[in-house]
């Protein structure tokens, strides 16, 4: 688990460094009607998630008015890692830019560093896909709360993503990601 865990730290500390050009959100998020739990369907590559597939994120609301986030990642021949953070809405941003902070010692010992941007670039009415991404376009996540998605959908949110001047020609998407078994 701490395999898992340490790298989304990093992940967050590289994410605050660098020029950030702007990059537009949705303009509102209901938080209860994004809670639950979301499939990954891509993502821009990243080490602290190689070999990962069947990917998921669960958000739950806190009494607080924070997000409780919970990821899973699966790798082959290996129990499901699972890292938990908590998500801070930046005031002013209609809920569609958090802070993310995973718990670890690290992000205790420096807790506004630790904290990395989860902006949400594109979500459909219905609240059943999402992309979210942040302002240096070096993390992209395509999520839904179905498992897959039908290619002309995706294709749409890539679209989104190619828009706001992101890397898609980099995306890996999950299903592509499971083991081959050769029997």
């Amino acid at each position: 688990m701490t395999r898992f865990l340490l790298p989304l730290v990093t992940l967050f500390l590289l994410a605050g460094c660098g020029e950030e050009k702007p990059l537009a959100t949705v303009k509102q998020v209901d938080l209860k009607q994004y809670a639950g739990t979301w499939y990954e369907i891509a993502r821009l590559p990243q080490w602290f998630q190689r070999g990962c597939y069947d990917s998921t994120a669960t958000y739950s609301l806190n009494d607080d008015g924070t997000v409780k986030v919970v990821n899973r990642c699966q790798r082959q021949g290996e129990d499901s890692s699972e890292a938990e953070g908590t998500a801070r809405v930046v005031p002013e941003s209609g809920n569609a830019k958090l802070k993310v902070r995973f718990d670890n010692w690290f992000s205790r010992l420096i807790p506004t560093i630790t904290e990395g941007n989860y902006w949400i670039i594109a979500l459909d009415q219905n609240y059943q896909t999402v992309v979210i991404g942040e302002p240096s376009r070096e993390y992209l996540w395509i999520l839904a709360r179905q498992p897959q998605l039908p290619d002309d959908q995706y294709q749409a949110l890539v679209q989104v993503a190619r828009s706001k001047g992101f890397p898609v020609e980099q995306l890996e998407r999950n299903r592509d990601l499971r083991p081959q078994r050769h029997d």
